[in-house]
This record gives C-alpha cells, sequence and structure tokens, in this order.
C-alpha cells in the first residue's frame, strides 16, 4: 500500500505497517521490525511537506492510538495518546473546560507530528506548540519505554520535543493546558506599507498577530486575535457569514482563481491583484480553537524559515524585490508569524525571538525558482527552515544554525545508535 502526504510531495511504500493501539503494541512492532532488519517511522497525518515520514522499511500508522488518557483539571495537565489530531485534541479540552494556549491554523495533524516538527501559531509573548509540552513517553530502538520531562532525563526532554521521530517514537504526551478562552478576531485588509511601518506595535500590542501578503497586491490581510471575558467581545459570526468568508471565499473563490492563473500564467498577477483587492473586514468572537483553525482546501506547497525578529523588514524587503523578477508568477500569499524564544533544542525559535515568513505556491505551478529565491534570503539572515516545510538544508548548515544540534546528535547517539529510525531525511538534516 502507497503511502501519500497532503500534498503529494512525498510518497513511500513501505515493507511493512502495523497499527497499534497501545504502547506495548508500539515497542513490539519495532522490536519486530529491527529483528527483521527494517528501519521503522511513524505515520502521522501526513501535513509535512517534507519526506520526514517517508520509509521503505516499517510504517507505524498512529491514527488508531489517540484520545485523552489522563487530565488533572487543575493544574491543567493533560495526557494525550500519541495519534490523536489536534481537532480531537480541541474537541476533547473543550468538553473538560481547557484548551491549548496557542495553535496552529490546521488542526488535521497529529499531536505527535505536531510537536515533532515543530508546527508553531503566533503570538510575540507566546511559544509553539512544543513548548507547551510539560511530559513525554517514548518507544525507544530496542523497545524500552521511557518518560522524560524538565526534571526527569532534562537532555532527553529538550532533545525528543522537536525531534522529527529521531529518537523514539512518542506514546503519550502530556500538555501544559490552560482554561478554555475566548478569542475577538479583528481581520481587515491593509496597505502593506502600513503594516510594514506598523511591524513591531501590531506584533507587541494583539496576543496573536499575523498577516498575508499578496505579491502582486496593495493591500495586506491582517489577523488580530485578543483574549477576551465578559462584555466588550464583538459578536459571534453568523453562521451563514463563516460558510461566505471562509468556505466560498478563501476555499471555493480562490481556488478557482488559482486554477485560472495554473491554467494560464499570465493571469496569475491580475489575479493575484484581484484577490489582495477583494479582502473583507471581519470581527467576531469565538472559543479559541474556532479562531486559530482556518480550513484550508486548496492544496500548495510551502517553504517557511524562522529568522530574528530584528531581521524580518530587510528579509521581506530583499523577497518583494526578487519576486518582481521572477519568470514564473506567484499565486500564493506570503504568511508572516511571530513567536517568543523557546530553550526547546532543535526548535526554530531556541535561543531567539522569531519572525516567521512562509511562502506558497498552488499545487501544480512552478516554484522550485522562487522557493530556491526565498531560501538564499532566508540563509543570508541566519535562517531556520521549518523542519515539516520544504528546504534543501543540510546537517552542515543546521549545526551552524542550531546552538544545540551536536547535543541533539549525542542523544540520538545514545538512543538510537543504529539507526532504526532513519530515513533519508534524516540523513539529509542530521548526516550520516
Amino acid at each position: 500500500m502507497t503511502w501519500q502526504n497532503w500534498a503529494g510531495t512525498a510518497s513511500a511504500s513501505p515493507a511493512r505497517r502495523y497499527w497499534p493501539r497501545s504502547t506495548e503494541e508500539i515497542a513490539d512492532a519495532i522490536t519486530s521490525a529491527g529483528r527483521d532488519g527494517l528501519t521503522v517511522r511513524a505515520l502521522g497525518s501526513g501535513h509535512s511537506f517534507t519526506p520526514a515520514a517517508v520509509t521503505s522499511g516499517a510504517a507505524l500508522d498512529l491514527s488508531g492510538w489517540n484520545g485523552i488518557v489522563s487530565a488533572d483539571l487543575a493544574s491543567g495537565l493533560v495526557s494525550v495518546r500519541s495519534g490523536t489530531t489536534i481537532r480531537e485534541l480541541n474537541a476533547a479540552l473543550g468538553a473538560l473546560g481547557l484548551a491549548m494556549a496557542n495553535l496552529g491554523d490546521i488542526d488535521a495533524q497529529t499531536v505527535s507530528g505536531a510537536i515533532s516538527t515543530g508546527t508553531h501559531g503566533t503570538g510575540a509573548r507566546l511559544q509553539g506548540i512544543a513548548a507547551q509540552v510539560a511530559g513525554l513517553e517514548l518507544v525507544l530502538a530496542d523497545g524500552s519505554v521511557v518518560s522524560c520531562s524538565a526534571t526527569e532525563r532534562p537532555d532527553l526532554f529538550a532533545a525528543a520535543r522537536v525531534s522529527l521521530g529521531a529518537l523514539g517514537v512518542l506514546s503519550t504526551v502530556t500538555l501544559q493546558c490552560v482554561p478554555a478562552f475566548t478569542l475577538a478576531a479583528d481581520e481587515r485588509p491593509m496597505p502593506l506599507e502600513e503594516v510594514l511601518g506598523r511591524f513591531d506595535e501590531l506584533a507587541a500590542g494583539n496576543d496573536h498577530f499575523e498577516f498575508y501578503w499578496f505579491p502582486y497586491g496593495k493591500n495586506a490581510l491582517v489577523k488580530r486575535n485578543n483574549r477576551v471575558a465578559g462584555q466588550g467581545a464583538p459578536a459571534a459570526m453568523p453562521g451563514w457569514r463563516r460558510f461566505l468568508e471562509y468556505e466560498v471565499m478563501e476555499n471555493a473563490a480562490f481556488g478557482a482563481l488559482c486554477r485560472a492563473g495554473r491554467a494560464v500564467p499570465a493571469a496569475v498577477r491580475p489575479l493575484n491583484r484581484l484577490a489582495a483587492a477583494s479582502l473583507s473586514k471581519r470581527s467576531y468572537s469565538a472559543p479559541s480553537p474556532e479562531v486559530f483553525v482556518t480550513s484550508r482546501r486548496v492544496k500548495f506547497v510551502e517553504s517557511e524559515y524562522a529568522v530574528p525578529v530584528a531581521s524580518l523588514l530587510d528579509v521581506l524587503a530583499e523577497l518583494r524585490a526578487g519576486v518582481a523578477r521572477l519568470t514564473d508568477p506567484v499565486m500564493f500569499p506570503v504568511e508572516i508569524r511571530v513567536a517568543a524564544a523557546d530553550d526547546i533544542w532543535l526548535s526554530t525559535a531556541y535561543g531567539r525571538d522569531s519572525a516567521y515568513v512562509a511562502i506558497h505556491q498552488y499545487l501544480g505551478m512552478p516554484y522550485q525558482e522562487y522557493f530556491k529565491l526565498f531560501e538564499s534570503i532566508a540563509d543570508s539572515a541566519g535562517g531556520r527552515p521549518h523542519w515539516g516545510k520544504m528546504h534543501t538544508r543540510d546537517a552542515a548548515y543546521l549545526a551552524g544554525a542550531y546552538p544545540r544540534f551536536a547535543d541533539f546528535l549525542a542523544v540520538r547517539d545514545e538512543t538510537d545508535p543504529s539507526r532504526v529510525f532513519a530515513n533519508p531525511y534524516l540523513s539529509q538534516v542530521f548526516g550520516a
């Protein structure tokens, strides 16, 4: 059976597949595959654009290993099985009166896949999803089950929260959750020059801030989400308008524009300007997962780099100048987010407040020249590529980008000396 990721950028035909439904079955699958000389990779939801999950050996499908194991409402500590999707997690937490403090805009990933690749949301005072992890249980290459936290095997914990599955298979994840909260969402078009001029103010003045720049338009879509309680929150968005805005406009209509641009490349620039000019204003309030998460049915390829916040405006200036010279035009907008520094060894925000620049191209349209341009600009700013999005960086580059890279490799040598969890992508980013 062939496995393929969401965007179709990676596929594999594993020699063997397992569907474990317990920690013991995960351990049995790993030791069984190891005895037969097979490498092992865990399959999540396939939302990484990189071949992180690809294997010709044994694939562990964790989709049946889901749900909450335990929850302490007083402390907010919730242990969840690693195959649980963010969507399932949000629903279960909501029933308990809890929530994640910060999330990205996709909820199809598994918890383990999201943290292992460094998935993040946005907020200058907030960290990524892996920073909300309080403890991990993982199964090592020899089938042993180990736990780690900030106080129990702290080096393993610092390495395993963002590890691309190179250290073992996560079986359970303990998350530090918060009481459920409401977000007031404000989304509106704003002249790009104004957004850039006010960037520091907008990032610092909102709990969650991001903007989308359409490469050939004058306007950016600015999103500001802030926690609210009691009176003063805007009204909920009516169901009919949510359907119109997010399903009709952002999926059906935008998808139609993309298909037209793919069919007639000369039309991309005016279509992109039309998309930018069609942006609408909307303000509403809703439970946090309903604001964080957005339906994304128009498929694309993506590359994203984290750069120091102080470098962002220079990076965008170079990117804007470079996009104007591209042979093949760009249909999709560029997304810019922010995050606070953390202490996770392979987190893209390790040791520095970061700005994230994510570029996209509609699936089936040329992207190689664009992505190469972007990567060269990000590299010159000391950028760190998102582990789950397209890039060409190797271990030599990454060793210079991450101060604790050698420490991570030492933990890998300890936990998987025989490289049971190896694959070509891990060889690229960590070395043979």
